[in-house]
Parts: C-alpha cells; structure tokens; sequence
C-alpha cells in the first residue's frame, strides 16, 4: 500500500510516523524544504532569538521516504509535482497547511522564507528605526515581545483592530498589556493602511491555507480548507485523509495543539483501514492557550475543553518555562508520533 503525506509539518510529520509505527505501508513525505518549522518558534526567529528549523531527516522514522518538492496538482491516485514528475499513491494525507500572506511591503510572520527575510531586514535595522507588528492575535502578541525584548534600541508597535489577545480572559489580556508596557511596545487599535512610516512591517495575521486543495478539484470551504467527514476522511475522495490547517474541521483553532491531534488520528484511521477495522470519529478538546513574553516571560491561559478561557490564569518566568516546555513537546510528539489528547467535550 503506497501512501503519500502531503506536507511536513507539525500534522503531516506525526502522521507520517505514527503511521510507518503502526501499518504495514509505503509511506513517502512530500514537503517543499528539507527542513521540519517549528511555527511557533518563528517569531525568535525573526528576532536572532532562537531557530525554528530542523532537518526533516532527524524529525521522519527512516523507513519515510522523503520527496523535497512542491505538490502541483493531487490526480486520480496520483501526485503531480511542481517539477513535472509525479507520484502514485494508494491512499494520501493532506496535510499542505497555511499559506501565510502579507501586503507589499510587509513580511509574513508565519512562513519560513518571508521570516528569514524579516531577520536579515530587522538585522539591518539602526537604533531608533521604527517596526510595526500587524495583528493582536498570540502570533502578533509573541512577535512584538520578542523583537521589543531583543532590539531594546527600536521603537516598536503593535497594531490591531480588534482587541490584543481577544483570545485570552480578561486577567490574561491584562497581564499581556502590562508586559508589552514592560517592554516598550505602544499599543495601537486601527487598521493598517501602509502608509504609517515604519520601517519594518511584519504581518502577523494568517487566515489564509494553501490553495492545492481547490485546484486539485478536491471539495473545499470559503477558505479553501478540505471539507472531511467525521473521520477526517475528504467528501469528495475517502482515499484522501486531511489534517491539520488544511481541514475544515467544525471547532478547529489553527495551532500545532490542534494539528498534532488529527495528524495522530487521521494516521491512527489509515491504519484501522489497512487492517480491514473500522475508523472512528475524531474527536479532541483544547486546554488552554500559552504567549511567549520574550525570553524570559510567558502567559499561560488555562481553557475548558471548547477552548474557552477559564479564570485560571499566570505568568512571569514559571510561565515561560511552562511554554518553552510545551514547545518542545509539540516537537518531540511529532518526531515519535506518541501523544494523546483529551476528547471533545458532550
């Protein structure tokens, strides 16, 4: 049985691994670098803090076979690469994820490449330059942190439209004010129209996935997320498993906590099938949000299993322990392929 895994990232690469663990299949990984991002590790690496890329080689189970290239068209039982060749499979794993845009001029905070070229540009910055943060979601939120903490010598702004961690509860939002103030960052409610003198956008917003669903003629949302039945399954094609951004999955919040969780599923389904059992329903419940600070702080929002934030609530140094904790493990799940998550709630 020849399987193909579209995409390595946090959903894809559990996938790939759980499945290799647990099937008796030809698994190949297709992703367009060779190289496993850590998403939520880019805002350091924007600001020299830290790296968010590891070679897939120490992230994939060595009997992964690994394409480095980019996925053109996904055909009837065939992959067609960007470079012309193409890919016969048995089964798939849509796990392509994000496509994170920006507006000439800007940097997309959520994509390797276009981080890269925030680091070289935000490198380059004097003293006194002025950099503006796009977005008051965690991403925006971790972004101005870090580049505040790293570069104390600019001027940095955080630019939203709607509240600053509109996500969090109301004593979480407080605490993230109060260690932007810390840190210098000038909070701003407006929308962004290019035209405020910075010299440095990075665009912290990221609501767009990749299009190759759409174009491949595969069922989609509005959004161009695959549309899947309970078992993760594509409406349109069943040989076809999608996880992680890439899916429209009812309640899904995109983070690698949500990624991690259906590529483990949809990997665990696969091999239910092979193995002539039937698949069970997906289900998952969330426990809460975590926001790097800079280095040296987080804030760490306790949830219920709908994802709605609870009173409990901290921060300050434990809590970037906590979170730098969660991130590793957001990795090292994906690499092993062992994790486990708590059920929706009824």
């Amino acid at each position: 049985m020849k399987v193909v895994v579209i995409g390595a990232g946090y959903a894809g690469t559990i996938a790939a691994n759980r499945l290799v663990k647990k099937a008796d299949a030809e698994v190949t990984v297709v992703n367009p670098r060779p190289g496993f991002v850590e998403r939520v590790r880019l805002h350091e690496h924007i600001a020299g803090s830290g790296t968010a890329v590891t070679p897939l080689t120490e992230m994939l189970d060595p009997r992964i076979r690994l394409v480095v290239g980019s996925v053109d068209k996904i055909g009837d039982g065939t992959l067609l690469l960007a470079d012309g060749t193409s890919l016969p499979f048995d089964r798939a794993i849509y796990a392509a994820g994000g496509a994170p845009t920006a507006p000439s001029g800007a940097f997309a905070v959520g994509a390797l490449e276009t981080a890269e070229e925030a680091h070289r540009a935000l490198s380059a910055l004097p003293d006194g330059a002025g950099v503006t943060v796009v977005g008051g979601g965690l991403t925006g939120i971790e972004t101005a942190a870090e580049v505040a903490e790293s570069r104390p010598g600019l001027r940095v702004r955080l630019l939203s439209e709607g509240e600053v961690g509109a996500s969090l509860g109301p004593g979480a939002r407080a605490r993230v004010r109060r260690e932007l103030d810390r840190l210098g960052v000038v909070v701003e409610r407006g929308r962004f129209d290019g035209t405020d003198g910075a010299d440095l956008v990075l665009w912290a917003i990221a609501t767009k996935v990749s299009d190759l669903a759409a174009r491949s003629g595969l069922a989609v949302d509005d959004a161009g997320r695959v549309i899947v039945d309970e078992f993760l399954r594509s409406v349109s094609d069943p040989r076809i498993v999608a996880v992680g951004d890439g899916a429209a999955v009812p309640g899904a919040r995109l983070s690698c906590q949500t990624a991690l969780p259906q590529g483990a599923h949809g990997a665990d389904n696969l091999a239910r099938e092979l193995a002539g059992k039937r698949a069970k329903p997906y289900s998952m419940g969330y426990t809460g949000q975590n926001v790097s600070i800079g280095r040296r702080s987080a804030v760490i929002q306790a949830a219920r299993r709908d994802d709605t934030p609870t009173r409990l609530q901290f921060g300050g140094r434990s809590a970037a322990l906590v979170k730098e904790q969660v991130c590793r493990v957001a990795k090292g799940a994906a690499r092993t392929a062992r994790y486990a998550w708590l059920p929706a709630p009824r």
